[in-house]
């Protein structure tokens, strides 16, 4: 397929280009219906919501809150009914607008406040907050904020009331995508190498949003899902990208025509893509355990937004490659290539280096990391689930004034008022019993319909109070059974609380499942019961660690002012399921990409610390810039404005880069080394009957000619020979390295003073022997190497590295 789409990139780009246009005018012509659902089922709060829905239909349309404070006087004063009640009257004649509840009405008494200075009206839409235009909420901010004067406060509060003060969409997004461009290009230093991963990651995006909310026509797709599809679609699509591109450019660099390295790095590279991506999917269907209705479109959303970041990574990308050719290098790479002849693989540098410091240290090293993790995850001890609302906004936000000013006027718990509903009971007995009960500020019944009261409770503290949860759990569990009447506590905060206790109850499940199949694939890929046991142990390190950060910033409300966040408060409900699904997969693609190259050499050489410095060492600097991009990308969602949006974000970054530098560059091959070849320990009784699953397939004999046909067959051997130059000189110091035909490095040598060397192999095969030496062109060939040592000499001339025997 990657060789089709090579040779037919045209028709690749043309059907991209339809896809992403055609769906693009079908969500905007369709538009979007998000459905918050967070209704569970078998809970004391869903079966009041039916009670209420079936006794009250006509109770739709979102209602919003103008609140008015005085700095002197009374509310009531002419002076300032004459500016508020006009306000009112306009904002009631709105297109849009159902109804209008005034204090200054003959029924609005309550809605002043008892020192008089505060005073609220209640503004109901026809449409609920998702599908009331947004021209129309300002016009209802404006107007009512007009009426303002020196010593008259006016703020507006409510759900369609929040729509109006997010970032244009898209900033979060944008952002992002500016940051990853800034480490791409210098981790590429080609302009065209840097475009590739975010035109692939921007394409599947596009088709994946515009895909979401399309279904959202035909499923319950919750608000937040398109921003967490956003969140985790550029994340993985330029990382699924950055691998492909770095072992296509690589492979040019090692001397292969632009169309085989393409193919041979989809058919490596590209194949753990494919079994990256659906680890990540897996990881995210593990949400449907919680068996909650609001996750669902949530795994929709985010799993589609990964199956196109896939699909545009395999197919999308070979087309660009082929429409670049040689240009996916950068002009000094080219003209260095063309002028020494292709680069040996030789891992250098800082990567080497702190690889080889591993090899030498594993113990302090791992206790080191060890130690960092433990610290970071001592907050998670002290989680507390529940919801976000506007009393978290920023303090420069109405929204967050409103909620204050209802607070101080009315009560901390006026924002989160309790729904008692009473199924054909004696609800004035009710009402008197809650009146007295601990933690009650208002009670007050509505009149009944269809055999169902609904009682409002008004809490004495706020929504998010953990006493507010003990008030519902004091209701549920004493209040309403010692009076005989069947009645379910309801409301948003009691659905948050109910949410939050089956969050907990269900999550050791989803954990389990998720772990449990994380290991049986890396048992299955990497032959081994300790790798996958050690991945496993790993993620809930790094998940532990992420809440702990997460705890710190949004609960705790460290660091909220520098971050430009609003308030602090518990965590929501729905985010560690949502988080842990995201981690789980995203770990699980860095182990694979640094476990593979080490179970290769693992595989060629049964030499474990050999396999783990080696993997680490090529492997860390693509992980390391791929989670600096990821990272990038999940810090911007700040900027979402959206408070689960920044949770999920700054909780995600945390992750990635606590997963990239500490666990995979640190704690896991420290481990490995210290675990020896147990590492690779797999039972023989399990080995026979466990399936075969390549991540990367093998490497394919090559066609050139070659400087010498052995035996087919053999185990280990070497090649050994001498460097000379044309006059029969030694050369010393000359850098020989071994490569397998996708550019793996399997050993490197350096010449002794008579310029002999010796070079280990694997097995007998074909390989790439690459020479390098000072004042000398580096040159490469192709040698096939049989059951015995094979004598390779090597002359360096000015034109071509050539054998002599």
């Amino acid at each position: 397929m990657a060789r089709w789409c090579y040779r037919h990139r045209l028709v690749v780009l043309l059907l991209w280009v339809g896809a992403v246009l055609g769906l693009g005018f079908a969500g905007s012509a369709a538009g979007t219906n998000y459905a918050d659902t967070f209704t569970l089922p078998n809970t004391d709060s869903t079966r009041a919501y039916d009670l209420m829905e079936k006794a009250f239909p006509e109770r739709s349309g979102d209602t919003d809150t103008v609140v008015w404070k005085v700095d002197d006087g009374s509310v009531r004063d002419d002076s300032v009914r004459s500016r508020i009640a006009p306000a009112l009257e306009e904002i009631g004649r709105m297109k849009g607008v159902g109804d209008v509840s005034s204090p200054y009405a003959a029924q609005g008494a309550t809605q002043i406040s008892e020192n008089g200075r505060i005073a609220y009206a209640q503004v109901t839409f026809t449409e609920q907050a998702n599908g009331v235009p947004k021209e129309l909420v300002q016009d209802v901010v404006d107007t009512a904020q007009d009426a303002e004067r020196a010593g008259l406060q006016v703020e507006l509060g409510g759900q369609a009331i929040t729509r109006i003060q997010e970032p244009p969409t898209g900033i979060a997004e944008m952002v992002g995508i500016m940051a990853a461009a800034v480490v791409l290009f210098l981790a590429f230093g080609s302009l065209f190498a840097m475009l590739l991963p975010l035109v692939v990651a921007i394409a599947a995006l596009g088709t994946g949003l515009m895909a979401t909310s399309l279904l959202s026509h035909v499923t319950d797709v919750p608000e937040v899902a398109p921003l967490l599809g956003s969140l985790i679609g550029l994340g993985v699509g330029i990382d699924y990208a950055l691998f492909i591109v770095t072992r296509h450019r690589r492979g040019i660099l090692r001397g292969m025509k632009p169309e085989e390295s393409a193919v041979t790095a989809l058919n490596t590279s590209g194949r753990a893509v494919l079994f990256a991506g659906g680890t990540v999917c897996i990881a995210l269907a593990g949400m449907l355990v919680m068996n909650m209705r609001f996750l669902d479109g949530v795994v929709v959303a985010t799993s589609l937004t990964v199956v196109l970041s896939v699909l545009a990574a395999t197919t999308l990308l070979p087309a660009l490659l082929g429409m670049l050719g040689m240009r996916v290098l950068s002009r000094k790479q080219r003209r260095r290539l063309a002028a020494t002849g292709p680069e040996p693989a030789e891992a250098s540098g800082l990567a080497a280096r702190w690889s080889m410091y591993v090899q030498q240290r594993p113990r302090s090293i791992a206790a080191g990391a060890l130690v960092v993790m433990v610290i970071l995850a001592l907050p998670v001890l002290s989680i507390r689930l529940g919801a976000t609302d506007q009393g978290n906004h920023k303090d420069s936000t109405t929204t967050r004034q409103a909620y204050d000013l209802l607070a101080e006027g009315f009560g901390p718990g006026f924002n989160g008022p309790l729904q008692v509903v009473v199924d054909g009971g004696d609800a004035d007995a009710l009402v008197s019993t809650i009146r007295s009960t601990e933690g009650v500020a208002q009670v007050a019944a509505a009149p009944p319909s269809e055999g169902v009261t609904v009682i409002q409770v008004v809490p004495t503290t706020s929504p998010q109070s953990e006493k507010t949860d003990q008030l519902i759990d004091r209701l549920r569990d004493d209040v309403i059974p010692e009076s005989g009447t069947e009645a379910h506590v309801g409301g948003v905060t009691a659905v948050f609380k109910d949410f939050a206790a089956v969050t907990g109850d269900r999550l050791p499940y989803f954990v389990a499942a998720i772990i449990t199949l994380g290991f049986l694939l890396l048992m299955v890929a990497f032959r081994s019961l300790v790798v996958p046991l050690t991945a496993a142990l790993m993620n809930l390190i790094a998940a532990a660690a992420s809440f702990g950060v997460l705890v710190a910033i949004f609960q705790w409300g460290w660091g909220t002012g520098l971050l430009g966040l609003g308030k602090e408060g518990p965590i929501t409900a729905f985010l560690p399921v949502i988080m842990l699904s995201l981690l789980f997969g995203l770990s699980m693609d860095y182990q694979v990409f640094l476990v593979s190259r080490m179970h290769e050499e693992w595989v060629h050489t049964k030499d474990n610390a050999r396999a783990v410095r080696v993997g680490l060492a090529e492997t860390s600097r693509v992980i390391n810039c791929a989670a600096l991009i990821m990272i990038c990308v999940f810090s911007a969602f700040v900027l979402s404005g959206d408070m689960e949006g920044a949770m999920a974000g700054i909780g995600l970054a945390a992750a990635v880069a606590l997963d990239a530098f500490i666990l995979r560059t640190a704690l896991v091959p420290a481990a490995m080394h210290l675990l020896g070849n147990s590492n690779w320990w797999l039972p023989a009784g399990l080995e026979k009957r466990l399936p075969h699953l390549a991540v990367e397939p093998r490497e394919e004999e090559v066609s050139e000619p070659y400087a010498r046909v052995g035996d087919a067959d053999g185990g280990s051997t070497v090649i050994h020979g001498f460097v000379r130059t044309p006059d029969g000189a030694p050369v010393e110091g000359a850098a020989l390295t071994l490569l397998s035909k996708g550019g793996r490095q399997l050993d490197r040598v350096t010449s002794l003073a008579d310029g002999s060397y010796i070079v280990s192999v694997p097995s007998a095969g074909s390989y790439l022997l690459a020479v390098t030496a000072v004042e000398h062109p580096s040159r490469a060939r192709h040698v096939m190497v049989g059951a015995e040592p094979l004598v390779y000499d090597v002359e360096l001339a000015e034109d071509e590295v050539d054998a002599v025997n």
